[in-house]
């Protein structure tokens, strides 16, 4: 689940064990996903591609009836059973990756065939994750974080290296197309926001911000078809107003509701004008109500900045 924070700091939210794989492009081209029509993709045969030359075959990923089916990590927390909810909703089937099997069964309380519920820690290494994951998941989406506590480690064993380990294991299982909930403000210090109560009361838990930062440097080099979402102070309360979104090192400051949160996450599936790009997101009451297609067709990529390339994970 995501960190909540205080309400004092409502503008803003936070989010290794194994010894990370060396890095394989993917480069690999996808199409966008419908839940009602199945459509055939591009996979690699080899997960590995280490100099070997590459082949293409075409596979169909669905769930029992036929459905497109998505695995989402951390799926039990507060934003993450809100996608799961939203995925269901438009007709996907969701393999739902959790710690707690019997927490699981008690947050979704109904009965769902389009809901399988699968054990996964994403601080266990990719070889765990990639069966987790299995063969008939056609895109994750990461919606996890770590439990503030005195461990200052969490935040790299969870927000960090427990994303690379579900990249690696998307490549394990030819899946390519990751969707990542991140925060605003993880590149805070390169924006001049280093002095900014929020990137430094975030940071204090282990350099949390830090941590999510290069796990996003990781995915965007992976070669893995990316979206990665920045909202803002997450709210529980229904939503209000519409989604602002921007490139990302925009915004500082705004929150949004978690179940606006869930939607993008869930649009993006759907539109490729989200493909390889770092979206952020809060809600304003006076911002126009704009369709997806033009909000994620708004953001243009732009170079990265790296302020701690010492952290770099290459």
């Amino acid at each position: 689940m995501a960190t909540r924070l205080p309400l004092f700091l409502c503008n803003f939210h936070s989010q290794t064990q194994n010894h990370l794989h060396k890095k394989h492009p993917l480069l690999l081209t996808s199409k966008p996903f419908s839940a009602a029509r199945p459509r055939s993709f591009s996979v690699f045969t080899s997960p590995k591609m280490e100099g070997k030359e590459i082949t293409e075959e075409t596979s169909e990923k669905s769930g029992p009836n036929g459905k497109k089916k998505i695995f989402v990590a951390g799926a039990t927390g507060s934003t993450g059973k809100r996608i799961v909810d939203q995925l269901l909703a438009k007709g996907f089937s969701v393999k739902a990756g959790v710690r707690d099997l019997d927490k699981a069964r008690t947050t979704f309380s109904r009965a769902n065939p389009d809901l399988q519920f699968v054990k996964a820690d994403v601080t266990e290494g990719s070889d765990k994750l990639a069966k987790a994951i299995g063969d008939d998941s056609e895109a994750v989406i990461c919606a996890t974080g770590f439990k503030p506590g005195w461990d200052l480690f969490a935040p790299w064993k969870v927000d960090n290296f427990g994303t690379v380990n579900l990249v690696e294991a998307c490549r394990k299982q030819n899946v390519n197309r990751f969707i990542l909930i991140s925060s605003i403000l993880v590149n805070g210090a390169a924006m001049g926001q280093i002095l900014n109560p929020a990137y430094i009361f975030l940071n204090v838990f282990g350099l949390t911000l830090v941590a999510k930062l290069q796990a996003e440097q990781y995915i965007r080099k992976s070669g893995i078809n990316y979206t990665i979402i920045r909202p803002g102070g997450l709210r529980n309360d229904p939503p209000t107003g519409n989604v602002v979104m921007e490139p990302e090192d925009t915004l500082y400051e705004g929150t949004i509701s978690r179940d606006q949160v869930a939607e993008v996450a869930v649009e993006a599936l759907d539109h490729p004008e989200s493909h390889y790009k770092v979206v952020e997101i809060v809600a304003r009451a006076d911002a126009p109500k704009r369709s997806y297609q033009e909000l994620f067709g708004s953001i243009k990529q732009r170079q990265v900045k790296l302020l701690f390339p010492w952290f770099s994970l290459r």
